[in-house]
């Protein structure tokens, strides 16, 4: 069956690139709805975007949104990835500014409201979408691929030449709230470098060590140092789950990523879809249904407080 939330949420925090204030409210909504966000700051023009991976417009940084009329809504996908990873499939949210809070980096306090507030069986099935042959995109360092499977798993490699980060390589079966206990408090990370450089072109105004892990060679500026000694590749994994997440159902199939990011993973969905004979979308049976990222998720799953 399809879900939603049991109650709104609300929160406010700092918007990434912008460095502003970003009030969020995310409410329940019907079955077949999907998750739209909606710009409560604009009214002269269409201010409803559909998460969808069509509507993927810029991916270089982060995940940013359009809608015809050109009102954008970014960094959609730790959001997108705590939806995915509790089983949310329908949700409306509202937000005042161009982006969602970036609030501690990663998916974690998401998750947290999300389970607080509970989630809502609704009536209608399930659709699902089943991987059915394997499709590649690449660049000529990284790669993407997506492969039939009975079940949602998650691979991925990283190389940095900074000694904090290196060479990082994770598997997870995302089944059994893996996502919840395993990847959704793995913050985003950077080189102080590259965080000096996208703020002298007025990027990244509201990144701090407080939403995002900074590494500069073998030192982590951060003083709490990682959560996970390979907290990295966990959250460029946490990044996939909510990039895939705009395909408006749940996938069934194994992701590998090499060095890839938001853009590639984009790709690889339009690539996907393109080819009919590549995947083919059913109603979702109880088999199925058992082995999604958010079926059976409770408070205890939940990573320690920090």
């Amino acid at each position: 069956m399809q879900t939603t939330l049991k109650h709104e949420i609300k929160c406010d925090g700092i918007g990434l690139h912008s460095g502003s204030k970003v009030s969020l409210h995310v409410k329940p909504s019907a079955a077949q709805y999907g998750i739209w966000f909606r710009r409560t700051d604009i009214n002269t023009k269409d201010n409803m975007i559909a998460a969808h991976y069509l509507n993927v417009s810029e991916s270089e940084l982060c995940t940013t949104l359009s809608n015809e009329s050109g009102v954008t809504i970014s960094t959609v996908e730790h959001l997108m990835a705590a939806f995915a990873g509790c089983g949310i499939q329908n949700a409306l949210v509202e937000v005042d500014g161009p982006e969602i809070p970036i609030m501690d980096g990663s998916s974690d306090w998401f998750v947290r409201k999300i389970i607080s507030v509970g989630i809502k069986q609704l009536i209608e099935p399930l659709r699902v979408i089943h991987v059915k042959k394997e499709i590649s995109v690449k660049t000529d360092n990284s790669f993407a691929s997506i492969a039939p499977f009975g079940e949602l798993s998650i691979s991925f490699e990283i190389d940095f030449e900074d000694e904090a980060i290196g060479y990082q390589k994770k598997s997870l079966n995302m089944a059994n709230g893996s996502f919840v206990k395993e990847l959704c408090n793995s913050r985003t990370f950077c080189r102080n470098s590259d965080v000096e450089a996208m703020k002298k072109n007025g990027l990244a105004l509201g990144g701090s060590l407080h939403n995002a892990i900074v590494v500069s060679g073998e030192k982590v500026l951060n003083p709490e140092g990682f959560r996970y000694t390979d907290e990295c590749v966990r959250h460029k994994m946490l990044d996939v789950l909510g990039d895939l997440a705009l395909a408006g159902v749940p996938i069934i199939g194994a992701f590998k990523g090499s060095k890839s990011g938001h853009s590639l993973t984009n790709k690889l969905l339009r690539k996907l879809f393109s080819d009919s004979s590549a995947f083919e979308m059913s109603v979702c049976s109880e088999k199925t249904a058992s082995v999604l990222p958010g079926v059976g998720i409770v408070k205890d799953d939940l990573p320690s407080l920090y």
